[in-house]
């Protein structure tokens, strides 16, 4: 039978919604939750430098892969025991990444934690758009969009914290209290569908293995590249045309298959397009700019993961206070107009940005985090509902899984392109610079020599003081260059937005009343 949402209380409805709504939290902030932990999971399993990595891109290959095939799963086997199935599982995969012994078994079960989780991510949006309706569905885009992003900003703050005060394996057992509670309460709350099994019997296993390598392959090469020289690396480029191969039969199968994996159909509607281009937008200054900020405090002013987590935590504050205001913004005034605001505001944070010194800390990136923080809750909340808002029925979980999938493509393509931007520029900025220097050659040299003066009062041995002398030069020159390329990245994000802005006229905003759609 149809589900009717009518014949749950609101307190039902808000209970079901906020233990799924958790759930998401929970598969979104382990992405970044190891991000401050790396040097200590680095040593705690002998990994080499170029291993490492490995354990977040492993995760978001296989949650990649997730997000779109989770429509198909919610109807088999439904809501219901999909999701639990996804949270019961990513507890034991938390289990295993805490207890792994080597860096390979470590990157396989967070591939497996990826994989299992990544189907929390669009149910939820489908759930709750199907469990409310009218003025409480226009609350759905702003609670599940603070979450989406207060997940992935709070991460390195909460894994840097839960490090220093243990150690970087209860980053991983963390979840393990949390993970269960909520496999046990959907088991027992959710009931939204029923399933249909018949539909595994259907599976197209070469449309599944072929969206697997072209999503899986992409993630590896933005992963890569920007620290391999892209396409000049053999292996990057073997990844690349398997992908770009891969991509052409997925499409193929996806117009020709009786049992598509993934449906394309929601792309028929203008609206919905121009929405996935607005989050693949917004998922790339989210997540570079997430990325970045903790960079610049690392690598130029020396700050620790507990320092780097106290700086950045004003970035989650600003996005809470951004939701009520977004939400009822969403609901009285033309989605576009929402926007086009936050799009421009958004811009104008990260334009701030683009005056750091190698002096900012705390005060400095105050207002440009609260701005660009406060303006992203402008940006996705109107977002989903130009994506979900006209959409029932089975094709309202293909829209949810293929919009979120753009979200985590636009954050995997933002991080490559800005540590792209960021190396190129601060190539380019120590030329300059040097080039600065030698045409005021005369200054280098008293610089340099009161540097070593300085220094000779401490190091008796003249050409060790010299020496000193230079490599500190050499350091200033490197930590001016690699701010002024902060700068330049900044900058041109925010171009990035402002050129976003093009696609707003072209949107319709659905209507936010209307009946419930019908889960099946």
């Amino acid at each position: 039978m149809p589900f009717n949402p009518a014949a749950l209380s609101n307190r039902q409805k808000y209970l079901i919604f906020a233990v799924m709504a958790f759930g998401q939290f929970m598969a979104l902030i382990d992405i970044q939750i190891v991000a401050a932990s790396l040097n200590e999971v680095q040593a705690g399993l002998s990994a080499g430098p170029d291993e490492i990595s490995w354990v977040q891109t492993a995760y978001l290959m296989a949650e990649l892969v997730m997000i779109p095939f989770s429509a198909f799963l919610a109807q088999a086997l439904s809501t219901r025991w999909l999701f639990a199935l996804s949270a019961g599982l990513f507890t034991l995969a938390s289990i295993l990444c805490g207890f792994a012994w080597s860096i390979e078994s470590m990157i396989l079960f967070r591939a497996v934690q990826g994989f299992v989780g990544g189907a929390m991510v669009p149910t939820v949006f489908a759930t709750g758009y199907v469990l409310f309706e009218g003025k409480q569905r226009a609350m759905i885009p702003a609670i599940l969009g603070m979450v989406s992003v207060l997940a992935p900003t709070l991460g390195p703050t909460v894994g840097g914290w839960i490090t220093d005060a243990l150690t970087w394996r209860w980053v991983f057992f963390i979840n393990v209290a949390p993970g269960t509670i909520v496999t046990v309460m959907v088991l027992t709350l959710v009931h939204v569908d029923t399933p249909n099994l018949a539909m595994l019997k259907r599976i197209d296993w070469v449309h599944l293995g072929s969206m697997a390598a072209f999503l899986a392959g992409l993630e590896y090469v933005l992963e890569e590249g920007p620290k391999n020289d892209w396409l000049g690396d053999p292996s990057i480029a073997v990844g690349a045309w398997l992908s770009l191969v891969a991509f052409v039969l997925f499409l193929e199968r996806s117009f020709r298959s009786d049992g598509p994996i993934v449906k394309l159909t929601p792309f028929r509607k203008p609206t919905f397009a121009f929405a996935c281009m607005f989050n693949l937008v917004i998922g790339f200054g989210l997540y570079a700019g997430t990325y970045l900020v903790p960079i610049f405090l690392g690598r130029v002013r020396g700050y620790n993961a507990a320092e780097v987590g106290t700086t950045v935590f004003i970035a989650g504050v600003a996005q809470l206070l951004g939701v009520p205001i977004a939400a009822s913004l969403s609901q009285r005034v033309d989605q576009r107009i929402v926007i086009t605001v936050g799009l421009s505001l958004f811009a104008v944070g990260l334009w701030l940005f683009s005056y750091m010194t190698p002096d900012w800390g705390f005060a400095a990136l105050f207002w440009p985090q609260v701005v660009r923080s406060f303006a992203i809750m402008l940006c996705i909340v109107p977002s989903v509902g130009l994506a979900l808002g006209n959409f029932q029925g089975a094709e309202l979980r293909y829209a949810s899984g293929l919009f979120n999938l753009m979200r985590n493509l636009g954050g995997a393509i933002g991080i490559a392109v800005a540590n792209t931007w960021l190396q190129d520029a601060t190539r380019l900025h120590v030329l300059r610079l040097s080039e600065a220097l030698g045409q005021s050659a005369r200054a280098a040299q008293e610089m340099a020599a009161g540097l070593a003066q300085g220094i000779g009062r401490a190091v008796p041995d003249p050409q060790r003081a010299a020496l000193a002398a230079d490599a500190i030069l050499a350091k200033v020159v490197g930590r001016q260059a690699l701010t002024l390329a902060f700068d330049d990245v900044f900058r041109m994000m925010a171009w990035l937005f402002l050129a976003a802005l093009v696609m707003v006229p072209f949107c319709k905003p659905p209507s936010i009343s209307g009946p419930p759609p019908d889960a099946h």
